[in-house]
């Protein structure tokens, strides 16, 4: 009887899990795909300490209400006896971020996870009063399970503290939800987060192989039995490649999947023209899709050479790099898509096909707008290992999570077809110990093991260190930190290795400033740097054209990556404080709190190297001269005259009179100099063409021939006192999605529409219609008015007014107004 008893109940136990097994697929089935929410909207913010900010009944009804991403930092105030090496703006202390949702019983059997593109820093995560996860590292992008602690059908409240520490960066790092968030509903079998991972192993023009590598994960307590359809488009949408696999996943596990597709006739991402193609991979169960997951990627072959170089799809390319801190300006480190594809716009008209992330992995925003840009990467990962430089810095987490930090970067990024070496670290201080080339042998490891089609890089500068001490052996490609005359014995004593210029220059300038007589020196007094880009810098700095020369003389380098593309918030170089060797705070020389070393200012307008560099790494015929022509008071005083030209040969007219032309490579300049293996003195440059001028108001104008014939020209006039202003946006029409920007240049000018160069008018703003005033700059490394300020002093003529569209389509009226100018409008149309 006993028997017969239990051998029903196993039967009725039995018939019961195939019901709900039956009745968890039919589930599965009919619960459509839904795309990752965006979750930016409708957070609470508190900065300071809150005693159980994760509690649930925790009152939180006079809380600021905002917007992700956001950078409480950039708020300000800027403050005296704040570490001017990160700004002098409040990076650091305590913040909550908490956010009201619900999500529908209907999704009782979804997947719910949150992901963040990056926090900074020392994020940790409630949900519903229950601890979730944790994440030190302020520029990785991370992601944590939801799913037991939901409240289906009710309110659930998540909870972010962030608690970023004083003397943690060297550098401007931001304060806050700085990047993206979303939240994902996912079916239990889904592809998690950056699930596929996508190379080009054979190319060429008849052919490309595509190979797509899938994860799929099944939570469900069952075995699954589905298909995974992987589909890829051009970039018109036209289908050229499809393949689809049964697959059997077991229970609460993940699986990856190869899959490999043949794409004929491809279309090749490359610099000047960066073709991606999508790839949409879809699981199906019983017919029925359960997740698409979309991947934009690029068909390329990248190869280095010790000798040949850098090897595009079978052509060298001499990378014409820049350094890159992430803040943008005026903005902060809240990121915006349209802010970073500015910022490179301008850094590709400058000529630059490269960049490198300094000193830490970039958002994703940014690696997608090189990837349709057509400009190279390289992503870093660390600006220190074990051994710190700042007391509260990343050697405090390393031990416990470099190599997840390190691992999740290249998952997260190996499909951009942009990205093409991994960088492991910069200038690290490993370089000095015996056994340091263990720690870069183990990281080396991990980028192989992770990503074996990209080579590995390090930036060294202390050298002969990284040689003697065997680190420069354990990478595949060798990056040197300021030492352009060393790298021809460098070569000549490891004629195997890859090598190139990982940060070059570190010259500093203010834009529109100059100082006479040409010197080597700052002038304290000013807190300002000349424009003349004579070397004013940290001890290893030196010109640019020490490193075109070196580029010229060394053709196996890549080529360089001069630092940096575009000032930045903090590190007030040759102001405010000495080296990293200080492990401290920079305090002096206030109000200097942002970098000159930029071609580009804070604001993102051009300095005169920009035309210098422009000069060399452009082809359609250029020229510029410097400096302004306002010299009240030096009437008949020599004022010496620059132009930068990618011409044969240039004209100067002063006046009206011609001072005879000049030949670029055989006409030479000479600016004060003094870096590694060169001793103080004179620098004789064949890239900089000048004359000596007599002071005479009026205008100098200069003209750059090619083969005897005229093809460009500027000129630069003397302007009478300040009149009116012109109002210049870089885009007159933006869309209505609530995150676009203008970006408009406000010009101070005379009567005749000359530039007066050294105005400093204060401009006042008002901006009514379908947007907002979020940011103003000027450029000016001394200004400490606040970034969000409705108003803006000029800097050597120029000031800036950044608005946001809101979601309606419309109109943003711009009125721009100062005492004693004429008043201006402007208007942006949002749609």
């Amino acid at each position: 009887m006993n028997t017969v008893k239990r051998s029903i109940k196993i039967s009725i136990i039995l018939l019961v899990s195939l019901v709900v097994m039956s009745c968890s697929n039919t589930a599965e089935t009919k619960a459509p795909p839904i795309a990752d929410q965006d979750f930016n909207e409708d957070w609470l913010f508190f900065k300071g300490s809150v005693d159980s900010g994760e509690n649930v009944t925790l009152d939180d009804s006079n809380w600021r209400k905002l917007t992700l991403p956001h950078d409480w930092a950039i708020e300000g105030p800027f403050k005296k006896g704040s570490d001017l090496r990160t700004g002098g703006l409040p990076v650091h202390g305590v913040g909550w971020y908490r956010k009201h949702f619900n999500i529908d019983k209907s999704h009782q059997n979804k997947q719910i996870s949150i992901e963040f593109d990056g926090a900074m820093n020392n994020s940790k995560v409630w949900l519903n009063g229950t601890y979730i996860g944790e994440r030190p590292f302020g520029y990785i992008g991370f992601e944590f399970d939801l799913t037991p602690y939901i409240n289906f059908g009710g309110d659930n409240v998540i909870a972010v503290q962030l608690s970023p520490e004083d003397l943690s960066s060297r550098w401007y790092p931001g304060a806050g939800i700085y990047r993206n968030v979303r939240l994902k509903l996912n079916n239990a079998i889904h592809i998690p987060q950056w699930g596929t991972y996508i190379t080009t192993p054979k190319v060429t023009d008849q052919q490309a192989t595509v190979n797509v590598e899938t994860t799929i994960k099944n939570a469900n307590s069952s075995t699954a039995e589905v298909v995974l359809e992987t589909t890829l488009k051009d970039k018109n949408g036209k289908i050229v490649g499809a393949v689809s696999v049964p697959l059997t996943i077991n229970e609460s596990s993940e699986k990856n999947v190869e899959q490999s597709i043949k794409v004929i006739n491809p279309e090749r991402w490359d610099i000047k023209s960066p073709t991606l193609y999508t790839a949409i991979s879809k699981v199906l169960v019983n017919g029925q899709e359960v997740d698409v997951f979309t991947s934009e990627f690029g068909i390329r072959t990248i190869s280095f050479d010790a000798n040949d170089g850098f090897i595009l799809n079978g052509n060298k390319v001499e990378l014409n790099g820049v350094c890159m801190h992430h803040d943008q300006g005026p903005l902060g480190t809240a990121i915006n898509y349209r802010a970073k594809e500015r910022q490179m716009q301008i850094m590709q008209s400058m000529g630059v096909n490269a960049l490198r992330t300094s000193h830490n992995p970039p958002s994703p925003e940014l690696l997608q707008v090189c990837d349709r840009l057509g400009i190279v990467v390289i992503v870093e990962a660390f600006d220190e290992w074990k051994k710190g430089k700042v007391p509260n810095g990343y050697n405090k987490h390393f031990d416990k999570w470099h190599e997840k930090d390190l691992r999740d970067m290249i998952r997260r990024d190996h499909n951009h077809p942009s990205v093409i070496m991994w960088s492991i670290g910069n200038e690290i201080l490993e370089q000095s110990e015996k056994d340091g080339w263990k720690l870069t042998k183990h990281l080396n490891d991990i980028c192989h093991d992770q990503d074996p089609t990209r080579p590995t890089t390090i930036g060294f500068n202390y050298y002969p260190a990284p040689f003697v001490n065997k680190l420069a052996y354990q990478v595949d490609v060798v990056g040197m930190n300021y030492w352009p005359l060393s790298y021809k014995e460098i070569k000549e004593q490891n004629p195997d290795i890859i090598l190139y210029g990982s940060e070059t220059s570190s010259l500093t300038s203010s834009r529109g400033v100059y100082h006479h007589p040409i010197e080597a020196e700052f002038q304290k007094e000013t807190h300002h740097v000349s424009s003349y880009d004579a070397i004013v810098g940290p001890p290893w700095a030196y010109p640019p054209d020490a490193e075109f020369d070196a580029q010229e003389q060394n053709p196996f380098s890549l080529g360089e990556f001069m630092w940096t593309g575009f000032d930045y918030l903090g590190e007030p170089t040759p102001y405010a404080g000495k080296d990293n060797s200080t492990h401290g705070r920079w305090t002096l020389d206030w109000p200097s709190r942002s970098s000159y070393f930029a071609p580009v200012d804070l604001a993102g307008f051009p300095k005169d190297r920009y035309y210098l560099y422009q000069s060399q790494w452009t082809a359609e015929p250029m020229v510029h001269v410097l400096p302004h022509w306002n010299w009240e008071g030096k009437e008949g005083k020599t004022i010496p005259v620059y132009a930068y030209t990618n011409c044969d040969e240039v004209e100067l007219i002063v006046n009206g009179k011609s001072l005879g032309r000049k030949v670029k490579g055989v006409d030479t300049t000479d600016i004060p100099a003094e870096f590694h293996d060169f001793k103080k003195g004179m620098y004789t440059s064949k890239y900089r063409l000048s004359w000596n001028v007599p002071y005479h108001p009026g205008s100098i104008k200069v003209i750059g021939y090619k083969n005897g014939k005229a093809v460009a020209e500027k000129e630069i006039k003397t302007a009478q006192s300040p009149a009116k202003m012109e109002l210049l946006a870089d885009r007159n029409e933006i869309n209505a999605d609530g995150k676009d920007l203008s970006f408009i240049t406000v010009k101070i000018q005379d009567k005749f529409d000359a530039l007066c160069p050294t105005a400093i008018n204060k401009v006042n703003f008002k901006v009514t219609g379908e947007g907002s005033l979020v940011a103003v700059g000027n450029g000016d490394q001394t200004a400490i008015t606040s970034f969000q300020a409705n108003y803006r002093d000029a800097f050597s003529g120029l000031c800036l007014v950044v608005v946001k569209s809101t979601k309606k389509a419309g109109e943003i009226k711009i009125e721009a107004t100062s005492d004693g100018l004429e008043s201006n409008t402007i208007i942006v149309k949002t749609k």
